[in-house]
């Protein structure tokens, strides 16, 4: 759907649906801790301030607003777990990943992340 409507309006096109996500975890904090230790990607879609400030150890940092540009980076045979700081941009950019294919799951904000110990400041 991207391809057809433009990352814009995809974007856009998300939010009126309301696939915002909203901090709306798609699974329990033991799942996602699971998954990343099984070898999913522990996906940051923040921007590169906010990711300094403090990011889960171990995670990437593409921002949602390069996501198309860089897909590329990311192993489709991998699953992905994203997050951001609402669970607003997690929510858009699980929806680009799944349409490209990507087995993910949104974890929504960061505050979520059941291992707190593990925040890089």
């Amino acid at each position: 759907m991207a391809d057809l409507l433009g990352w814009g309006a995809a974007l856009g096109l998300a939010l009126a649906l309301g696939c915002g996500g909203g901090g709306t975890p798609e699974a329990s904090s033991a799942d996602v801790v699971q998954l990343v230790e099984n070898g999913a990607i522990l996906l940051d879609v923040r921007t590169p301030s906010e990711f300094a400030d403090g990011h889960v150890d171990g995670a990437v940092n593409v921002p949602v607003q390069e996501l198309e540009a860089r897909i590329g980076e990311l192993d489709a045979s991998r699953s992905v777990v994203v997050y951001c700081r609402s669970g607003n941009r997690s929510a858009t950019a699980a929806g680009v990943l799944r349409e490209r294919g990507f087995e993910v799951t949104d974890l929504g904000p960061m505050s979520a992340w059941p291992r707190q110990d593990e925040i890089v400041r």
